[in-house]
């Protein structure tokens, strides 16, 4: 089983990448970070917040039909996401931007989730969508993009979100296991600067009592790796991790905040 490692990082708005899109932290791996910690240390006079969805209540809010198909659904998350439809093409960046990936993600990660999982502590079902999810197992790609997008529809309703104004000094700490997240990036030229840590994950269940699974690199390749470490991290809303190229899965502790 391939743990998602405990770490933290530095983000820094100075590094040029910022993003705005939901997420729930490092999907791709079979046992994403049970949580996460940010801390403010440079705050924006304005903009540059954080918002939060919970994927519980969302849940429990779905149309009787739409939780029965959600029940029996399973995603194939993947570190392949493409970062440009987030973080725009950069000409000038292009170079950086190929490097980086290269480096920090020479292999491709993969983890099929239950849509809804159980929650170890409270017992609630939650969602676990958000954009590392490629499609759902047994759908093609057209239908998955159609579901996702009710699925993340719900889970994004303004009722259900919380919305962050950060302020030097802040500490925010939420579970990953029942949120997505998201930054608002609207503080212009404005310097922001975050410290992050996550806590290592467990792997998810399913209503079935089924476990998540690793796709890619194959369990017995992952078994044979040693446990990834993070590295010092900078970035608008995080970039970086593992800096060894190897045939054992280079863990980006890539999330945006």
């Amino acid at each position: 089983m391939k743990r998602s490692p405990p770490g933290s990082a530095g983000l820094n708005s100075s590094d040029g990448y910022a993003a705005n899109i939901w997420h729930t932290d490092q999907t791709y791996m079979q046992s994403p970070p049970d949580m996460t910690m940010l801390r403010a240390l440079v705050s924006c006079k304005a903009g540059g917040d954080t918002l939060w969805a919970n994927t519980a209540v969302a849940y429990m809010d779905l149309p009787g039909p739409l939780k029965i198909l959600a029940d029996n659904l399973w995603g194939i998350h993947s570190s392949t996401f493409d970062y440009a439809q987030v973080f725009g093409k950069d000409k000038d960046n292009k170079d950086r931007d190929e490097k980086w990936l290269q480096t920090v993600r020479p292999t491709v990660v993969e983890a099929e989730h239950p849509v809804v999982r159980v929650h170890p502590e409270t017992g609630e079902r939650t969602l676990l969508v958000g954009s590392y999810l490629q499609r759902f197992v047994g759908l093609n790609g057209a239908d998955s993009r159609h579901l996702m997008s009710v699925l993340q529809d719900h889970i994004t309703e303004p009722e259900n979100t919380v919305r962050w104004r950060w302020q030097a000094g802040d500490v925010a700490i939420w579970d990953n296991r029942a949120t997505q997240h998201r930054a608002i990036t609207d503080q212009g030229s404005q310097l922001r600067v975050m410290r992050r840590a996550t806590l290592a994950g467990s792997t998810p269940v399913g209503i079935d009592g089924r476990q998540s699974r690793a796709r890619k690199p194959e369990p017995e390749a992952q078994s044979s790796c040693p446990p990834p470490q993070l590295s010092s991290i900078r970035g608008a809303e995080d970039r970086g991790g593992s800096t060894a190229a190897s045939e054992c899965p280079s863990i980006s502790a890539k999330t945006f905040h």
